[in-house]
């Protein structure tokens, strides 16, 4: 049977979605054939990560004979929920989450629960929750620890170290690392520059707003950092480059192993590290998960899983490869 993959653009809705001829028939029975339909949508589609899910999962569907809808919801998601909402009124057999925030998607999560369709997830918060049959992210603690303790060797240890925290509250795993880092400097008796998180307001400017903190930090207090902690790269190349500017000493940390991160990182300047997170083998493991589901109707024996970081450092940086280019 020929594989019909559906891109819908959340500003469209639910308008679009009646364009491209979805497939009707009963919630959580995906229609009248045998096709095993998916709905699939993130919110975060714009960032690397985000664009190589989209593409990956519709290369998974055409693989796999699935009926694909994918749902692009642009870091917004009073345009997203509506349009997914729709399409699982329309029919499916399950859906497929990337990206999100649980508290942001709580009408998607109720419209699923309604339909009696299974959401398999990845990224899409930091703990169990009976809203999926499965949420795979990376273990935030693990990330904390391994970049903590990379920046707690470079400076031949914390105590009185003053350190930036920059962090973006939204994004659950982001929030959640920096709280942990924040934490982490503060027991090992470093002080956290400006005395709280700073705090960026949006993925699209990241990497402007990190330089204007950093550099506004560093004009108000010469020479007065010994590192900045970033919770992803794009804000941490910021973070770098105010530094560099300022002809400061201090090192940097970020998470995502983008390429412009690697590059830094073997240079052998400011930028002291990053982690990759791995998704190529959790989107595996999900679809794995789902193929169980739609041949079986076995569900997943545990709803979350947290799994291992890798800590990409000078020794290392050339063997990996980058989260912008998987």
């Amino acid at each position: 049977m020929r594989i019909r993959i559906k891109a819908i653009a959340a500003a469209a809705a639910v308008a679009a979605l009646a364009l491209t001829g979805c497939s009707t028939g009963g919630a959580g029975g995906g229609g009248d054939d045998d096709t095993f339909k998916v709905i699939a949508f993130t919110s975060g589609n714009q960032t690397p990560v985000g664009a190589w899910w989209v593409k990956a999962v519709q290369e998974k569907a055409d693989e796999l004979g699935w009926d694909l809808t994918m749902i692009q919801g642009d870091f917004d998601f009073q345009k997203m929920n509506p349009a997914v909402e729709s399409a699982i009124g329309q029919g499916a057999d399950a859906i497929f989450n990337g990206y999100t925030d649980y508290a942001s998607i709580s009408s998607i999560i109720t419209a699923a629960k309604d339909a009696n369709i299974p959401m398999f997830a990845m990224d899409a918060g930091t703990e169990a929750t009976d809203g999926f049959a499965l949420n795979i992210t990376a273990d935030q603690q693990g990330i904390v620890d391994q970049t903590v303790d990379e920046i707690d060797t470079t400076l031949g240890g914390l105590e009185g170290k003053n350190i930036m925290v920059i962090g973006h509250d939204p994004h659950p795993g982001i929030r959640l690392r920096a709280g942990l880092a924040a934490e982490a400097f503060e027991a090992a008796g470093a002080n956290i520059a400006g005395g709280s998180i700073q705090k960026v307001t949006s993925p699209a400017t990241g990497r402007t707003e990190a330089l204007a903190l950093v550099t506004d930090y560093l004009q108000a207090n010469p020479g007065g950092l010994d590192a900045v902690w970033v919770g992803w790269d794009d804000a941490a190349l910021g973070a770098a480059q105010a530094l560099n500017e300022a002809g400061s000493d201090a090192v940097v940390t970020g998470v995502d192993a983008t390429s412009e991160a690697i590059a830094a990182i073997e240079s052998g300047g400011t930028f002291l590290a990053t982690v990759e997170q791995p998704w190529p083998s959790i989107l595996d493991t999900v679809v794995e998960a789902m193929v169980a589901y739609q041949e079986s109707g076995t569900m997943p024996s545990s709803n979350f899983d947290a799994v291992a970081t890798t800590l990409v450092d000078k020794a290392n940086a050339s063997t990996i490869t980058p989260s912008d280019k998987l």
